[in-house]
Parts: structure tokens; sequence; C-alpha cells
């Protein structure tokens, strides 16, 4: 919203060029007593034509959208006991006497090829002795990653909750009343004055959304936003012997990220990253890929999150849709070039049906690809022609963490600080897709060289990495 100033400096401008306008086109009709009046005062027009520039130039440096920085972002780290390995869920799925032997079978299978190593973290209710998910346990769930990573976040920005103006938060498949929003606010005690926003259903990539929305609220006035992205496990394992909702319980795992994005000037040196773009494109018109990744019943009456075979397809053809409108904004001449010339030789050759796809690694340094599963990282690196090391740090997030759904991508970021590999000026392309069918990119540029924090989810095992 303009404020009033803004707008009596628009009004200023504005009335200015009108009066100097007029008065060119009226010149040649004006009495000739006025034309050596305006010859001998042309020091007059000329501070007209000063004056006027300076206010044009005040009114776009004061309407022009702010820039917004990363100023720093955490993950959340469940503690040790919390590791959830294969055998783990094969004792669970034993206990429970929930699986059919088919359904253990499968899941044991899926498991194994999932790309998921032994030290991902499982909801509190696995370890319970009743094996029930129920409400008291998606709650402690919640508080656990919201309530340690925001702490983290705010201890070592030094920023207060009173200088908090907007809070996002982001869960797609637990919905508790009063919101996640109001849950952070009453713990933390942010000011009445904070606008929150509590998104749900959005799927793994509700944390580039949060992004945009905060960049959104904040280009037009100073502030801070906290942004936190979670994801309830815990009233969304499935029992039942669905394949397509059995391959839930084998990927995604516990895992929150919580960040701090700016648009106040004064903190512009403290920051991390600036954002240099977004895009979010929506591809839910189509049934296919708005019935790729759905929850639903099965014949039994369980509820859970069904993956259909077509999510892969679908991710793919949501991906090069996404990408066609990316690519002018983020690509280098030469290198746009250099694909219509690849474009032109094939039509010309009858090869109608070859695929060409532009080198992104010409755009950006460093590629924080959804790692939604093996497959969809196998997807996304033969669509767009990637190296494996560059879809290296999907793997070892995958390997390490699982699919901890919208707040993924940061624990990829976390990875490139963790390995140094981040330095000043370098370009970091996030990519997250979500039920939908959505895709989101986020584009930063590094302030300064990465290091690893203290807080850092790789700190203890990125030596290990990569496997």
């Amino acid at each position: 919203m303009a404020t009033p100033t803004t707008t009596l400096l628009k009004f200023s401008s504005i009335s200015l060029l009108s009066v100097l306008l007029l008065l060119h086109a009226f010149v040649p009709s004006l009495p000739s007593s006025l034309l050596p009046f305006l010859s001998h005062h042309q020091l007059l027009l000329f501070f007209s034509f000063l004056c006027c520039g300076l206010v044009t130039l005040i009114a776009y440096f004061s309407t022009r959208p702010l820039a917004v920085y990363l100023l720093d972002y955490t993950c959340h780290l469940p503690d040790a006991d919390r590791r959830c390995s294969l055998e783990l869920c094969e004792f669970f799925g034993n206990r429970s006497r929930r699986f059919s032997p088919t359904s253990a079978d499968f899941m044991r299978a899926i498991y194994r090829k999932s790309g998921l190593g032994d030290e991902t973290y499982a909801p509190p209710f696995i370890f319970q002795e009743d094996y029930e998910a129920k409400l008291k346990y998606a709650i402690q769930e919640a508080q656990e990653g919201l309530f340690t990573s925001v702490s983290s976040l705010l201890s070592k920005t030094g920023v207060l909750p009173s200088e908090i103006s907007v809070l996002i938060v982001a869960c797609s498949m637990f919905s508790p009343s009063p919101s996640h929003a109001s849950l952070i606010v009453n713990h933390f005690k942010l000011p009445p004055s904070i606008k929150t926003y509590n998104l749900s259903g959005m799927g793994c990539s509700a944390g580039m959304l949060s992004t945009d929305l905060a960049a959104s609220i904040l280009r037009h006035k100073p502030g801070n936003a906290l942004i936190v992205v979670t994801e309830s496990t815990s009233l969304n394992w499935y029992f039942g012997d669905n394949r397509h909702m059995l391959v839930t319980n084998c990927i995604f795992r516990v895992g929150t990220a919580a960040m701090l994005v700016t648009s106040d000037p004064a903190r512009r040196s403290a920051a991390k990253m600036e954002l240099v773009r977004t895009l979010r494109t929506h591809h839910g018109a189509d049934d296919a890929a708005y019935n790729a990744a759905i929850q639903m019943e099965d014949d039994d009456g369980n509820v859970g999150v069904a993956l259909t075979k077509d999510l892969v397809r679908v991710a793919g053809a949501g991906l090069r849709s996404h990408i066609t409108k990316l690519a002018p904004a983020v690509l280098p001449i030469s290198e746009m070039l250099r694909f219509a010339y690849n474009v032109a030789r094939s039509f010309m050759a009858g090869e109608k049906k070859a695929m060409h796809v532009p080198n992104f690694t010409k755009a950006f340094e460093h590629m924080c690809i959804h790692a939604g599963g093996k497959a969809v990282i196998d997807a996304v690196g033969k669509l767009m022609r990637l190296d494996a090391d560059v879809t290296e740090p999907a793997r070892m997030c995958l390997h390490r963490f699982g699919n901890t759904s919208s707040s993924l991508v940061f624990y990829e970021l976390a990875y490139f600080e963790a390995k140094g590999r981040i330095k000043k000026g370098d370009r970091v392309w996030m990519l997250a897709f979500g039920t939908g069918f959505k895709a989101c990119s986020v584009v930063w540029k590094a302030s300064r060289d990465s290091m690893i924090d203290s807080d850092n989810p790789w700190k203890g095992c990125i030596h290990r990495y990569p496997v």
C-alpha cells in the first residue's frame, strides 16, 4: 500500500511534468513578449527541470521493491533415539500386527531400493507401546520440530520476537486448531501486530511457496519474516494393503526447517543470501497431475496418501513446463543462443521429436533439487541432463534424512554449507514439487562464503558423505 509521502511525491512529479509539457506545447502560440522573458530566464527553466528530475528520482527510489535477504536458517535434528532403520521399521510392523505378510514384504523391498539410509528419523508414536497414531503424538512431533528450530534460529541471529512482523507456517497433512502459527505466537510471545499465515495441503513445495509469499510482503515495507516449514507423519502413517499408499511409509520422515527473511537494509551485511528470483507454476488443471499424489481412503476405510505410477511422468512434464518459463530469466544469452541453434538444427534435419534442454549449470553454481525419492531425482537428472555431482546433495539428503517434505531443500542447502562449497556471489537454485501438482523455484545469490554452523544437521556426519 502506498504511503502518504509516496502519494505526494507521485502527485508532485506528475504535476511538474504536466506543466512543462503544456508549456512546451503552447510556446508557439504564446505572446511574443513572453518569449524574450523565457530566453532571459534560462536559469529558471533549468531549475524547473532539475526540480522535476529530483522529484521523479525520489519517487522512483521510494516506490521500487525492496531487496529481500535470507538472514539465516536452521534445520531440526531429532534426538538419536528417534533414528529409524529398516530393522526398526520391520519390528514396528510385526509388533503392531497391522500389516499383512504381503504388505510387509512389499515395504521391505521398497525400503531397500528407496535410497534411504538407517539414520533417518521416525515420528514419536512409533516408539510408544500402544502403536496408535494419536493426536497427542502429532502435537508432540510438531512442538519438537517447531520450537527447537525457531529457538535455534532466533538465538544465532539475535533477532528478538518483537522484531518479527510476519510469520508463515506450512504443514500439509496436519492442521490443528489453534493453528501451528498460533502455537508459535503463544510459545515465543510474538507481538500482537504480527501478520500470520498458516498454510496446509501444499505438499513438498510449501517451503518455496512460503518464501515467495514472504518476499511479496516484504518488498513493500521493511520487516522480518519468520518462515517455518514442517510435516506431520504421526497421523499419516498408513495401515492397509494399498501399495500406492504403503510407499509413503517407506520414504517420508521427520524434518523441520525455520528461516528468517528480511527486507531491512540495516541487516543486509548480516544476511547469508539475497533473493534473486522466484517462480511458481501450477499444473492442477490436468487430471493426471492433480491425482498424482493425493490423500484418500482405501477400500477398507484406511486413510493415507497415494503416490500413483503417474507421479514421475507428471513431475517430468511439470518440470519441463516450469523450466521453459524460468530459462529466459536466468540463462546467459550465450546459452540461450546455443539452445536455439540446436533446436533449429534438429528441426531442419527433420528430427522434430528431438529433445533439447538448456545447460542450467551455466545459470547456477549449486542446485538443491527436490529429493522426493530416488525415482524423482533420477527423472530430474535425466530430463535436465545433470551430472552425478549435481544431483549428489539431493541423493545424500535422501539417504541421511529421507523425504522430509517441504523442509528438504534446506537440508540440501545445509549440505552445501557443511561441505564449504558456496562462495560469495554463487547462485543457488532451489527446486521443489508439491501436490496439486506444483513446481516452485527460488534463486539466491550468496552474500558471503559458506561455513558450517554449530546447528548444521550434517555437522556430526558430513565426513562420511557422499556415500
